[in-house]
Formats: structure tokens, C-alpha cells, sequence
């Protein structure tokens, strides 16, 4: 990938986790506004997305916010501008875009998460949390319509009758909270977050990354259905994986293994 990509008006960044590296970060850069979109950082924040999906260079991407948020939700100084356009709209629309993305997205959330920023972590397929890390849904105290999937991802992580409460008395989940609960993968100091971040996403990248891309759409694609049907799609793409592999990929597949079995294992 690219040194370095900035995005309207360098409000979004985007850059490898060090030069030559198959891990992407994209870092929400408007700390003094703790991270507030406008619709413009939607929209570049969609296409960096977008972007590093079809870039064959990156493993995986990290998302980060700088300063003392990870996102605090969308600016509302702006409200009509965002609101008032096509909530459909995929351009403008981060969360759709991460989840169509196929390489995989650990969130590094220190400070607050706040409502869209709530959504923005939930897009993630991995979550490192700062110990100051706190998720907030408010659309019900500012009148806002859920409309990036908090409503119908949260209970199904959380469970229902703890979602109602967050959603509905706007009660912030803390860090140890959001890890007992399952919400987050791993809680450490703030000053760790990124670190973490990137060690889990390199993790990642060590393996057959286009494995790796169908095995998380698998997953994905298998916990929209009952367990019944989420194992027929298993089997079924598995069938397709391994009949469209030629002798040559099979041979290579064993070299791979056999390389692999004598290097180290993961530390994670």
C-alpha cells in the first residue's frame, strides 16, 4: 500500500503500521472535536475502506481515533447536512462499507465510543478496548433514528435486555463491562491500545490471507442464519473451496504447512 493516504482535509489517514507492512491503520483525525464526523469524513472514511479492500498489499486494516475518543458519533452541528441525505446511501456510509470490506478490521478504541462511533466499533471483527474505553448509544436522548446497525447488533451481542437498557436509559458500557460481556476482545492500558491493534491484525496477516478473507465471510455470512442453515453454507463453500483447488495448489498447500510446523508459533 501507500505511504501514507490522507482524506478530507487529512481528517482521515490512512498508512501502513510501519513501512512494507500487510497491516493497514486508518485513524480518525480530528481530535480537538473528539473525533466528530462530518458528512465529508463519511464519506472518505467509506472510500478508505473501499480502497483497502481492493488493495492486495493489505492483510488486515486497524481503525483508531487520535486523541481522547475513538469517535464521539456524527457532528451535530451538521445534523440536517447528514440527516436530511439519503441515510441509504453507500457513499456516505462507513459502516457498510466495513462490512463489505473482506480483509479483517480490529477497532482500537480508547476514550469514548459514542452512538455512530458506537456503530463504527461494532463494524469491526475485533475489538482492543483502553481501560478509559466507553460505549455510548444516545440516539434516544438526542431524537436520532438509529440507522448503521446499533439497534440490531448490539442485543445479539450483549444480549437483548441488556442492549434495551444501554439504548434506552443511554448508560455507558465501560471497558470492563463491554469485556465481561463479550462486547470487546481484549481491555489494556490506553497507551497500549494501537500496539495490541496491530499485533492482533499482524497476526492476521501471518496467515493464507485468502483463507483468511473467506473464513471471515463465512462466519459473517453464517451468523445472519440459524445453525441449521449456517452449516449447510459451511459445507457448501468448503465444496466450492476445495474443488476449485488444482494438484499444484494442494502441493503447495502441504509446502506451506510443512514450513509452518517448524517456525514458532503465535504468541497470541
Amino acid at each position: 500500500m501507500a505511504a501514507a493516504s490522507p482524506d478530507s482535509g487529512d481528517l482521515i489517514l490512512v498508512e501502513p503500521a510501519k513501512p512494507g507492512s500487510p497491516v493497514a491503520v486508518v485513524t480518525i483525525n480530528r481530535p480537538a472535536a473528539l473525533n466528530a464526523l462530518t458528512r465529508p469524513m463519511m464519506i472518505s472514511l467509506a472510500a478508505a475502506f473501499q480502497r483497502l479492500d481492493a488493495d492486495d498489499g493489505v492483510a488486515a486494516v486497524v481503525l483508531a481515533g487520535r486523541g481522547r475518543a475513538f469517535c464521539s458519533g456524527v457532528d451535530l452541528t451538521a445534523a440536517e447536512e447528514v440527516f436530511k441525505g439519503d441515510v441509504k446511501d453507500l457513499a456516505a456510509n462507513p459502516v457498510a462499507r466495513m462490512e463489505l470490506c473482506r480483509k479483517p478490521i480490529i477497532g482500537a478504541v480508547a476514550g469514548f465510543a459514542v452512538t455512530a462511533g458506537f456503530e463504527i466499533a461494532l463494524a469491526c471483527d475485533i475489538l482492543v478496548a483502553g481501560r478509559s474505553a466507553k460505549f455510548l448509544d444516545t440516539h434516544a436522548k438526542f431524537g436520532i433514528f438509529p440507522s448503521w446497525g446499533l439497534s440490531q447488533k448490539l442485543s445479539r451481542i450483549i444480549g437483548p435486555n441488556r442492549a434495551r437498557e444501554v439504548s434506552l436509559t443511554c448508560m455507558p458500557i465501560t471497558a470492563e463491562m463491554a469485556e465481561r460481556w463479550g462486547l470487546v476482545n481484549h481491555v489494556v492500558d490506553d497507551n497500549q491500545v494501537l500496539s495490541k491493534a496491530v499485533e492482533v491484525a499482524e497476526a492476521i496477516a501471518r496467515n493464507n490471507r485468502n483463507l483468511v478473507m473467506l473464513y471471515k465471510s463465512v462466519i459473517n455470512d453464517g451468523l445472519q442464519l440459524d445453525m441449521e442453515h449456517a452449516r449447510a453454507l459451511e459445507k457448501e463453500r468448503a465444496h466450492n473451496y476445495y474443488n476449485g483447488m488444482t494438484k499444484e495448489q494442494f502441493a503447495n498447500m502441504q509446502k506451506f504447512i510443512q514450513g509452518r510446523s517448524s517456525k514458532a508459533p503465535s504468541k497470541l
